[in-house]
């Protein structure tokens, strides 16, 4: 049911937000509140995000620390997964910056592999009516992350088209891999066709524009 519901409209939001919008600010971050969303990471596939959980698992003052309420936590959970990726994607060794952004989505689906089913239900508190801004800035993170990861250095309207067009992939992506995560293979197979058809799309554009100019 939640995947249904994230690839109702997932992608179009984050490709419109990515378009549109400049990239948001960063949630809080702390020494505690990484430790708490440690905690809850662990959990939260088998109890979810609500902040009685939070409290039974981080103490009973921990939902201070997230004061928005799940929405505000679950938000935060992906920020701290954001952070790891880009440290775990140092020194990656591969010339090409598209093989190097494959290799930091397919890293960062596989050390949240383990956490696959708090991430389902992280995303099941984001499509929630009234949370869709906490979707959008989620997501949008993780999109710059991952070109971050990968050394990517565009800037101005270059640097938007890129993000948004990866913004469409790594949603479908992630749907993807709620899906058949646990099936690497596909998942990687999955992401290639889809950065393929991406790539033959921009050869094509490239074509047609020549032959307009010429």
């Amino acid at each position: 049911m939640i995947v249904k519901r994230c690839a109702s409209g997932l992608a179009a939001r984050l490709a419109g937000c990515a378009a549109a919008c400049a990239l948001p600010g960063r949630p809080e971050r702390s020494a505690a509140r990484d430790a708490a969303l440690a905690r809850m990471g662990d959990v939260a596939g088998q109890r979810g995000w609500g902040m009685d959980v939070l409290r039974d698992v981080a103490g009973a003052d921990a939902d201070l620390l997230f004061p928005g309420g799940p929405a505000d936590l679950v938000e935060s959970w992906f920020d701290h997964a954001d952070r790891a990726m880009i440290e775990a994607a140092h020194g990656l060794d591969e010339p090409r910056l598209s093989r190097r952004v494959r290799a930091v989505i397919l890293l960062r689906l596989d050390r949240v592999t383990p956490d696959r089913a708090a991430v389902r239900r992280a995303l099941g508190v984001l499509v929630t009516p009234g949370h869709g801004a906490a979707l959008a800035r989620t997501m949008v993170r993780t999109v710059d992350a991952i070109w971050e990861a990968a050394g990517d250095r565009a800037t101005g309207v270059t640097r938007q088209t890129k993000r948004m067009t990866l913004g469409t992939i790594y949603a479908q992506v992630l749907l993807f891999w709620l899906a058949r995560g646990d099936d690497r293979a596909a998942v990687a197979d999955f992401l290639d066709r889809r950065l393929a058809a991406v790539a033959r799309f921009g050869r094509l554009k490239q074509r047609m524009m020549a032959r307009r100019a010429a």
